[in-house]
């Protein structure tokens, strides 16, 4: 399988994808469009590039009602694998099924899918064909084809959705991007992507130039105020349901930015991630933490988080090479390198080791927090040194870009040697959650201000020569 567009980086991406649109399952995100005629019901190739956030749940990317209990589905398993599905309830028969054994897990990376179907193929294995990341799916656990000249329902007159099933659930929960459906021809991965010549990984290309054909469309998800417009030229525009310009993202298969990592929890497994794993919630007792989905040893980096309901929310750094899991370490400062700056019901102050950092006590910090309140962390893995800010401030007269001096922070350099990461962290206690921004925020942005390369959204400035996390910086100064 080729590298993929996760942590791996490529500054420059040749072709740049502009916006994604977050999904949120809690949220009954999705897209529909019933056509007004049909198409080409035997030959299509519907492609897409998506970055899951929940995992381990019955999910649906793309299906189509044929009437009845006549379906088709494409949708990932509990187990998270991936299933090309078309029933038809004329003699109860499947008509068609593909299913992966390779699973997805991975919710740091974009991957790119192609399902290409043409009927009319002599040979049985050509009818349908799944391809992952620019290569052929042929490890399938199963492989049942369609019947020569078969009418699918796809590009029929029954209604489409992307994100959901027809019952009503199954909602997909992470990101899709450059999503298109090609009416009367099957085309290869090729014609979507190629493989990036220095570094090997799949990467997408300009498709603006496709032949669509009838109900063929193309949903790049630019449009903040249209968010299900087709720009294939063809007008086949899906229709928004639970979708707003706040979900409209800069995290991107040619851009990817970090987000919290639901794999790894401290404390017990009672927390909730939303928002393309943007939004963190302790919905149980006790403390509860995580970690980012990007570590770094080097450059300087920026993000903020805005503090929500509750009154206990923890935002910094771990230090490790290989975070897992852990019951033990509930407390983010608690974790080995943990630093983090913390709402102590409405006082703020700065812990580490599971305690008080010398000189960052709520009298010294000398600021309060409160639901809406916007907190600031700049990390310099140059000098080793971190920042904590609020609101626009940062407290204890700190300057992110006094270099070696280390004005106002934090002092991490015991922590961080050589080979220790630094992720970003969170953490929060019973009835608290929070929203972080590392770039491509979940919640609306007054005054929007990105990084010395153009990107990111940030409420407030971000300090010279810092950047977000993304990979299009990462591949220049991580």
């Amino acid at each position: 399988m080729p590298l993929i567009l996760g942590t791996n980086s490529i500054k420059d991406t040749g072709y740049d994808v502009a916006n994604s649109l977050r999904f949120d399952d809690g949220s009954s995100d999705y897209l529909n469009r019933t056509p007004s005629g049909a198409g080409n019901l035997r030959t299509w190739t519907f492609s897409i590039w998506f970055k899951r956030s929940n995992i381990s749940l019955a999910q649906k990317i793309f299906s189509v009602a044929g009437g009845g209990s006549n379906n088709f589905e494409f949708y990932f398993n509990t187990n998270d694998t991936l299933a090309f599905y078309h029933y038809s309830s004329n003699g109860g028969v499947t008509d068609s099924f593909l299913g992966t054994n390779q699973v997805f897990r991975d919710t740091s990376a974009w991957f790119h899918l192609v399902i290409a179907v043409d009927t009319t193929q002599g040979t049985a294995s050509n009818r349908v064909k799944m391809y992952v990341n620019g290569e052929q799916v042929t490890s399938l656990s199963t492989a049942i084809y369609f019947n020569q000249n078969y009418d699918t329902y796809i590009n029929s007159t029954a209604e489409h959705r992307i994100g959901g099933n027809l019952n009503g659930s199954q909602y997909f929960d992470g990101y899709m991007a450059e999503t298109v459906l090609i009416d009367g021809q099957q085309l290869d991965p090729t014609s979507f992507g190629e493989f990036d010549s220095d570094t090997g990984i799949w990467k997408p290309i300009d498709v603006s130039g496709l032949t669509f054909g009838t109900n063929g469309f193309y949903l790049d998800f630019e449009n903040s105020g249209s968010l299900g417009a087709d720009v294939s030229g063809n007008g086949n525009n899906f229709t928004v349901n639970n979708l707003t310009s706040i979900d409209q993202s800069t995290d991107t298969c040619t851009n990817n930015f970090c987000t919290l990592n639901p794999l790894i929890i401290f404390g017990s497994n009672n927390s909730e991630f939303k928002e393309g794993n943007l939004v963190y919630d302790d919905n149980r007792g006790d403390w509860r933490a995580s970690v980012g989905t990007f570590g770094v040893q080097s450059g300087k980096w920026y993000w903020e988080m805005k503090l929500g309901s509750g009154t206990f929310h923890q935002v910094g750094i771990v230090g490790t090479t290989s975070p897992t899991s852990s019951a033990n370490l509930i407390d983010l400062s608690q974790v080995h390198g943990g630093y983090s700056f913390y709402n102590d019901n409405g006082n703020l102050i700065a812990r580490t080791n599971g305690g008080t950092i010398s000189g960052w006590d709520s009298g010294t910090v000398g600021t309060s927090a409160s639901t809406g309140d916007i907190l600031m962390v700049a990390l310099d893995m140059d000098n080793k040194f971190l920042y904590f800010g609020k609101n626009g401030t940062w407290v204890k007269s700190g300057n992110p870009t006094s270099g070696s001096s280390g004005t106002g922070a934090i002092n991490i350099s015991s922590d961080f040697t050589t080979g220790i990461d630094a992720l970003p962290g969170v953490s929060m206690y019973s009835g608290s959650d929070g929203s972080l921004n590392f770039g491509s925020p979940p919640y609306s942005i007054s005054s929007g201000n990105s990084d010395g390369n153009g990107y990111g959204n940030f409420e407030y400035a971000v300090p010279s020569s810092y950047y977000s996390l993304c990979t299009k910086n990462l591949a220049e100064y991580g």
